[in-house]
């Protein structure tokens, strides 16, 4: 056909065109453009070390008031729930046959003591027989005994606060019979200014906070090596702090850990025995510590810490860590970062370790450190 010719030339030009077209493009392709990241310097800080431990309030002192002697009870001589000193009278019980016993003691001890001085000059003289004079001495020194005792008993039907601080109520009222030894106090006083606040920590957290201070990487808080503060049931802060007095020579086979006192000042009575609180205690202080923002810590399929950093070729370096605890939106990172470190916490979806990068300044990692528990 005299077309045919013709119609192959077209359809030749048309197939170079499209390769030459795609010649074009391949020639005009973008290189491959290096990815920028988000990062920040890591800087040593002063940290205080702190365990936030639970606990709960129990009484410095406590006093079970209980009869010395028998006998019927006319008086209460305080009001429950108020304040007492120590040596106050709180109860009167019927001193009546205290003071016969009394009177009659006196009296034995004063005739036995004319006896026995009388004798005393008698036997210089050899008017009577040194064994009559040793016998009226003894006489002298039972009924002055008996004396004593009985003036104690009277003394004891006034029954004195052994200590000061705030009565609880009374188990006992006018008319009741008390009796030495009973089961029951009758009431019982509690000292609350200042007032202990029992805690737990593990024996795992104090073997390692022993470590840290004995190899100097943790300085010691204060006299007393650590400091309290606490936060009450309503989840405000109180007023006072406190010290680590005590804690037990032994762990608890149950529960792993070991029983912690501090003791804290309680002017307004606001800590109460019983009251559930949670303790804050500042152990130490860590002078150059590495605190890395939680945005920058990730984990591995073995769930280990693990970070991305920029070197100073500008290339991506994995590093993994060791995280002791979070501080805030911060990770507390003992091994596995360094001081001037650039830590990627921006972009790190776009990157790999060993991808060339570039760098600028974080956005998403706030500069203020949280307080930290």
């Amino acid at each position: 056909m005299p077309f045919k010719p013709a119609l192959t030339a077209l359809v030749t030009a048309t197939l170079a065109a499209l390769l030459l077209s795609g010649c074009d493009k391949q020639n005009t392709a973008q290189p491959h453009e290096t990815p920028t990241v988000g990062v920040i310097t890591l800087q040593p800080q002063v940290f205080a070390q702190t365990s936030e431990l639970p606990g709960r309030a129990s009484a410095y002192r406590i006093a079970e008031v209980r009869p010395q002697v028998n006998g019927i009870i006319l008086k209460r001589l305080f009001s429950e729930g108020s304040e007492v000193k120590a040596g106050q009278q709180l109860y009167q019980i019927d001193p009546a046959t205290y003071q016969a016993t009394f009177k009659s003691a006196q009296a034995a001890f004063k005739s036995a003591q004319a006896l026995a001085g009388r004798y005393k000059e008698l036997v210089a003289d050899q008017a009577v027989s040194k064994q009559e004079y040793d016998e009226a001495e003894a006489a002298r020194l039972r009924d002055e005994a008996a004396l004593e005792s009985a003036q104690i008993n009277l003394r004891y039907t006034k029954v004195l606060a052994p200590i000061s601080g705030r009565i609880g109520r009374s188990a006992v009222s006018e008319g009741a019979l008390v009796n030495v030894g009973q089961s029951e106090a009758m009431a019982t006083i509690q000292q609350l200014d200042p007032i202990y606040v029992d805690v737990t920590q593990s024996s795992k957290d104090i073997l390692r906070l022993r470590k840290e201070l004995a190899s100097g990487n943790l300085q010691k808080i204060g006299k007393h090596g650590a400091k309290v503060k606490l936060v009450l049931e309503d989840g405000s802060l109180y007023g006072h702090e406190g010290t680590l007095e005590f804690s037990e020579v032994s762990v608890d086979p149950g529960t792993g850990s070991v029983v912690l006192r501090a003791v804290f000042p309680n002017p307004t009575h606001d800590l109460l025995p019983g009251m559930f609180v949670h303790a804050q205690l500042l152990q130490g202080v860590k002078e150059q510590a590495i605190l890395a923002p939680q945005q920058g810590i990730t984990r591995n399929v073995r769930g280990e810490p693990t970070a991305l950093v920029v070197n100073a070729d500008g290339v991506v370096e994995r590093r993994d860590l060791q995280a002791e605890h979070t501080v805030g939106n911060q990770w507390l990172v003992s091994s596995g970062l360094n001081s001037g470190d650039q830590l990627i916490t921006e972009g790190l979806q776009h990157v790999r370790p060993g991808d060339k990068v570039h760098v600028k300044a974080a956005s998403n990692v706030k500069t203020a450190a949280a307080t930290p528990r």
